[in-house]
């Protein structure tokens, strides 16, 4: 993106981030946005904006560390947190749904999205670790598009203390389950002025 905060380029006069909080909205109770600068912008398009604890931008799981942080301090001890990336503007409508049915069918403490082929009905397949082997050969996993029960902020803080940066290998420690979804476009993340251009395209748009 150019050194471009990327939840802020627009789509269809919109910025990224709009987009995504506007499908995620009514699926939440609360609406968080993790971002380290333009706080006052995106603080726009959300309940809450979270800022990482350390200055060293550890990565996704920083952001996702601070969201289960919110849930404990909002005292829901039995809640979720419901996570998506900001440049993902086509988010399933139904993504907190299925996930929360994968998680109460398996207990689990983690559920993520994969993408497979449209017959893949389960509403939840158990994946400890995940593993490139847990995939369908149609799709492939979205780690960040994860429903996380509370209580697994002292783990993570953990394991980000310890040096650990890679989401998959977090989810890796506990039991994880994969959702499969049809629809690999719905997952479709911007990575360059020129993509988002290509999605400004009126046949492209949703």
């Amino acid at each position: 993106m150019g050194e471009q905060d990327k939840g802020l380029q627009l789509l269809h006069g919109r910025p990224l981030v709009e987009h995504v909080a506007q499908r995620l909205r009514p699926q939440v109770s609360h609406l968080m946005v993790s971002a380290n600068r333009h706080v006052d912008q995106y603080a726009r398009f959300a309940d809450q904006v979270l800022t990482d604890a350390t200055p060293d931008f550890l990565g996704p799981l920083a952001g996702i560390l601070e969201g289960l942080y919110a849930l404990e301090r909002q005292a829901l001890r039995h809640g979720a947190l419901l996570v998506a990336p900001c440049d993902s503007p086509f988010v399933p409508l139904d993504l907190a749904e299925r996930l929360a049915q994968a998680l109460e069918v398996t207990h689990a403490p983690i559920a993520y999205v994969c993408t497979a082929s449209p017959d893949a009905t389960a509403p939840g397949t158990p994946a400890t670790p995940p593993s490139s082997a847990d995939i369908p050969a149609a799709g492939h996993a979205h780690f960040v598009f994860a429903l996380l029960r509370a209580g697994l902020a002292g783990d993570l803080a953990t394991q980000l203390t310890q040096g650990e940066r890679r989401v998959r290998a977090w989810y890796a420690r506990h039991m994880a389950v994969r959702v499969p979804f049809a629809d690999e476009r719905a997952f479709y993340n911007v990575n360059s002025l020129q993509e988002l251009y290509e999605l400004e395209r009126p046949d492209i748009e949703r």
